[in-house]
């Protein structure tokens, strides 16, 4: 089933994501719905918090990017990113293994809004899968980058939060304009509620 994604100005895309003590029938069918409405979107990563569950729980796909290569390392031995895709990553742990480079970013709860962010260049990921198994693994490229930026939303950072000021700045009317249409979506919801 598609999901609403949630935009900008939503307070669950603030909230930290509960940890997972175990993967039940409920959340694996919230994974493949959240597959189904990435694909939909067509984005590379969303998170729990994009469809209004604040958990430690994360979904990603980059096997249609072509043009931002990844690396990818797994019990020593270098894999082709796509053979591992599609990513779950539930309560995941995030290690920094080198400096930050800039590189561009959008979002799915910022649609057309794209921004330059900083970001180490390689990690180190531990996490579980879909199945609750411990799993772990060393990328590089997009993917260092994609479950950085998934990581921070499981813990209610957003990458315009990241930005460095002129970056914002440039896209600062788009994200007021945003915030305000999310906020009157809500209010009205409310509104209706009351009325029932």
């Amino acid at each position: 089933m598609i999901l609403e994604v949630l935009k900008y100005g939503h307070p669950v895309l603030r909230q930290k994501g509960a940890q997972l003590s175990r993967v039940t029938a409920e959340h694996r069918q919230l994974i493949a719905d959240m597959f189904e409405t990435m694909y939909a979107a067509h984005g590379i990563g969303l998170a729990a918090q994009q469809v209004g569950h604040a958990l430690q729980l994360t979904v990603l796909d980059l096997r249609g990017v072509k043009d931002r290569p990844s690396t990818l390392v797994v019990a020593g031995k270098t894999l082709d990113v796509g053979q591992f895709m599609p990513l779950v990553l539930i309560n995941p742990e995030i290690q920094p293994l080198n400096a930050a480079v800039l590189g561009p970013e959008g979002c799915l709860s910022f649609p057309e809004l794209y921004g330059d962010v900083l970001r180490p260049e390689s990690v180190l990921v531990k996490a579980w899968n879909a199945q609750g198994e411990s799993f772990s693994f060393q990328c590089g490229g997009l993917l260092a980058r994609a479950v950085q930026h998934e990581a921070d939303h499981l813990n209610g950072i957003l990458f315009i939060d990241r930005m460095d000021r002129k970056s914002k700045d440039d896209i600062r009317e788009a994200l007021e304009t945003l915030q305000a249409e999310t906020k009157a979506v809500l209010a009205l919801a409310r509104k209706q509620q009351t009325r029932r």
